[in-house]
């Protein structure tokens, strides 16, 4: 299980521009970091790198497990990291309850997975509707789904609680609170604050 991430003299370009240099940060079980900075900074690229789903022009990015140990990169993404990011993911044409379904089924659920997800997030009253038929805070409550639903230990958060409303940003913390007290690791990028205790890790950038 992922208990540490470290980015050691990480660069990351888009095209021929290079969006940060020599990049130093850390993050442990239990932590939550927020990456802030103008748009164009690199924060959605951050997560990407971490992710896996773009390549550093230099430095590391490495995994830990609890006694400090290395990982393998690829099994500590593939098993232990979500991704949520500004698209949510759905499949439109199924119902609410095919995609939870299959999304907890791919990415491997505990025995109540797609229950307690339902039972956070509200889901239940949409269960039976398509996804296109859904609110976009509809949506994000759905694909938020997945991170209860499948627990993994490092969450990788894209603008997560952008199109969501008072009552669900509040339920969206509370999930974050339970996955820090289970020593998971929360990476979002953000513009407005994450409603929890967080590090800040300000990319700059230029407006």
């Amino acid at each position: 299980m992922i208990h540490a991430l470290s980015l050691s003299g990480l660069s990351v370009a888009r095209g021929e521009r290079v969006l940060f240099r020599n990049l130093d940060f850390g993050l442990k079980a239990g932590e939550a970091a927020v990456l802030t900075g103008a748009n164009g900074a690199g924060k959605t690229s951050l997560l990407r790198a971490v992710a896996g789903l773009i390549r550093p022009e230099a430095g590391e990015i490495a995994f830990h497990d609890g006694d400090g140990n290395p990982l393998d990169p690829a099994e500590a993404r593939g098993r232990e990291t979500h991704l949520l990011g500004h698209q949510d993911g759905l499949k439109t044409g199924r119902t609410a309850r095919q995609e939870l379904g299959f999304q907890c089924d791919w990415l491997g659920h505990t025995q109540y997975g797609v229950d307690d997800a339902v039972e956070a997030f509200g889901l239940k009253p949409l269960l039976d509707l398509e996804v296109r038929r859904l609110s976009a805070g509809q949506r994000r409550r759905l694909a938020m789904g997945r991170l209860v639903g499948s627990p993994r230990a490092l969450w990788l958060l894209d603008e997560p609680m952008a199109p969501l409303d008072a009552r669900w940003r509040d339920a969206f913390a509370a999930c974050m609170r339970r996955h820090l007290q289970a020593d998971g690791l929360i990476l979002a990028a953000v513009h407005d604050p994450l409603p929890i205790p967080a590090r800040t890790l300000d990319l700059g950038g230029l407006s």
